[in-house]
């Protein structure tokens, strides 16, 4: 986890997904790297276009660009984060390039970084897009560390796994085992409804200890409303700061119809998860 991608936008929960990524980051002492988002420039032939009615040229770029570093910046030097390369063991960050980047973008760039941190999808104006998460879920092949709307106080102690058989979860379980292998305690639950063929918990549990890691099978709340509130329900009962869940398991697609338990959890999570798909 040395190394995370932020993408930087002007929404509500941006506070949020800075200070999850530098709870992220001061455990590993990692290097954040931010990029500037834009409005999707892959469709755009014009030199000017109107968004919004906002004719959107090379100065209302700039100005965009110039705005994300600066809520980038400001921040780090809030909190007193050194620039790239920074003290070893200790947080640094760094800024990328003098563009705007697409969210296509987001998914190529983030190939070569260890997790990207996104803030939880909302509607209605400034607030994180659902379309960024998507992208990066779907085109990095990196996990994604999605930031609930309040940052957490700590991040990482007591990992709650969501877990059914499938390989997105398999591979959400392999991307998180340096934050497993420094958690204090690892809940593993089985995710709700249709029961996927594979491993259950308990096997999951077995196979993590091997590694050392403080991995207990519990019960799932069924009394929720719908698997996904479920996995939320029974992370707060265990004093969870982290949930890792896989990706969406019912299609492979972006324009797919998110399964019940992914989307419940993406749309009313107030702790962080960690997702690979």
């Amino acid at each position: 986890m040395k190394a995370i991608l932020i993408p930087v936008e002007d929404h509500a929960a941006i506070g949020a997904v800075l200070e999850t990524a530098l709870r992220l980051a001061e455990r590993f002492g990692s290097y954040m790297e931010g990029v500037a988002l834009g409005p999707d420039l892959a469709q755009i032939t014009a030199a000017d276009f109107s968004l919004g009615g906002i004719v959107f040229d090379e100065q209302t770029r700039n100005e965009l660009l110039n705005e994300c570093h600066a809520i980038f910046s400001t921040f780090m030097q809030s909190r007193a984060i050194a620039p790239a390369p920074g003290a070893a063991g200790q947080a640094s960050f760094g800024w990328r390039g003098d563009a705007l980047i697409t969210e296509e973008g987001i998914g190529e760039y983030g190939r070569i970084f260890d997790v990207i941190v996104v803030g939880r999808p909302a509607s209605g104006l400034q607030q994180p897009r659902k379309s960024t998460l998507e992208w990066a879920l779907f085109e990095s092949g990196r996990p994604l560390l999605i930031a609930p709307p309040q940052p957490p106080a700590k991040l990482g102690e007591c990992i709650a796994i969501a877990w059914n058989p499938s390989p997105e979860s398999a591979r959400s379980v392999a991307f998180a085992m340096p934050l497993l292998l420094a958690a204090k305690d690892v809940p593993v639950m089985l995710v709700p409804g249709k029961r996927l063929p594979g491993p259950d918990e308990t096997e999951l549990v077995a196979s993590l200890r091997r590694h050392g890691i403080a991995a207990r099978a519990v019960p799932t709340n069924d009394a929720a409303k719908g698997p996904g509130l479920a996995v939320l329900e029974t992370a707060h009962g265990l004093g969870a700061d982290l949930i890792v869940k896989g990706g969406y398991t019912q299609g492979r697609i972006r324009q797919l119809i998110f399964g019940d338990t992914t989307g419940q959890i993406i749309a009313e999570t107030d702790l962080p998860v960690f997702m690979a798909h």
